[in-house]
C-alpha cells in the first residue's frame, strides 16, 4: 500500500511568518491518518522550516539542488548544505527549471545523482507543454524523461525516488487535467516502471501537479495510480493545503 504524499512547492514566495504559521496549524491531528505532507521551501527558509515543523507531521523539502557537492560556483546550493539545514525533499527537473535555466535530462540526471549522494529524496518531475500534447507526444516526452534517469541508475537508487508527472499547460494557468486525463499519464507511468521490476511499480509514489487545489483535489486523489500532489498555489493557504491533505486520507 503506499503512502499519500502532499508536497506543496511554494516557489519564490513565503516568509518566515507563515512556516511558522503552518507549523501551528499542520499538527498530527490536523491530518488524517497514514498521509504524509512536505513543503518545498526557497532556501532563505529551511532552517526556520525545519524548526518550526520538528514538532508536527510536515517534512522540509528544497525546490532544487547543484550538481556539484562543493566548489567555485558562486549562487549554487548543494545537497549536503540541504540536509544539513533538515531538508528530506527536493525538488529535480521542475518545469520552471527546465523552461527557465535550461535544465536538460543530462542537468536532472546530474541532479538526481547529487540528491541520491546527499540522502535526499529527489521528486523527479515530469511532463509535457501545450504544444506536445496537442502534437500527441504526451507519452513519448513523458517516459522520455523519465527513462534518461531511471536508465542511468541502479535498482537501489530507482527506489529512493518520487515522480511527479505535472503537465506544463496545467501550471499557473488555471487549467487542469480531467482526472482520467491525470490517471492515464500516471497509469503510462506506472506500466513504464513495472519494465523495470514490479515492486518499484508498485512502490512508487506518483504524484499529481498540475493546478492541485481543494475543489478539485479529492476527484485527482481518487485515481488509482495518482498517489499524492505536487501542490503550487494552493500550498501557500495552510487551510486548502490541509484540505487537500484531508482528501488523500
Amino acid at each position: 500500500m503506499r503512502t499519500p504524499l502532499i508536497a506543496g512547492n511554494w516557489k519564490m514566495n513565503g516568509s518566515r511568518e507563515l512556516i511558522e504559521h503552518f507549523g501551528r496549524q499542520v499538527t498530527s491531528d490536523a491530518l488524517p491518518g497514514g498521509v504524509s505532507a512536505a513543503l518545498m521551501v526557497p532556501f532563505p527558509y529551511l532552517e526556520a522550516a525545519n524548526k518550526a515543523f520538528k514538532a508536527g507531521p510536515l517534512v522540509v523539502g528544497a525546490q532544487t539542488l547543484s550538481d556539484q557537492p562543493s566548489g567555485a560556483f558562486t549562487g549554487e546550493v548543494s545537497g549536503n548544505m540541504l540536509a544539513e539545514l533538515g531538508a528530506q525533499y527536493v525538488l529535480v527537473g521542475h518545469s520552471e527549471r527546465r523552461a527557465l535555466f535550461h535544465e536538460d535530462d543530462t542537468a536532472v540526471l546530474a541532479r538526481v545523482r547529487a540528491a541520491l549522494a546527499a540522502g535526499l529524496v529527489p521528486m523527479l518531475c515530469l511532463g509535457e507543454t501545450l504544444e506536445e500534447r496537442e502534437a500527441e507526444r504526451t507519452e513519448a516526452v513523458v517516459l522520455g524523461q523519465l527513462e534518461a534517469v531511471l536508465d542511468a541508475l541502479e535498482a537501489d537508487q530507482r527506489q529512493r525516488l518520487v515522480i511527479a508527472y505535472e503537465p506544463v499547460w496545467a501550471i499557473g494557468t488555471g487549467r487542469t487535467a480531467s482526472p482520467e486525463q491525470a490517471q492515464a499519464v500516471h497509469e503510462v507511468i506506472r506500466a513504464r516502471l513495472a519494465r523495470y521490476s514490479a515492486p518499484l511499480a508498485e512502490g512508487m509514489q506518483l504524484l499529481y501537479g498540475g493546478s492541485m487545489k481543494a475543489s478539485n483535489a479529492a476527484e485527482l486523489l481518487a485515481q488509482p495510480d495518482i498517489d499524492g500532489g505536487l501542490v503550487g498555489g494552493a500550498s501557500l493557504k495552510v487551510d486548502d493545503f490541509l484540505a487537500i491533505c484531508q482528501s488523500a486520507g
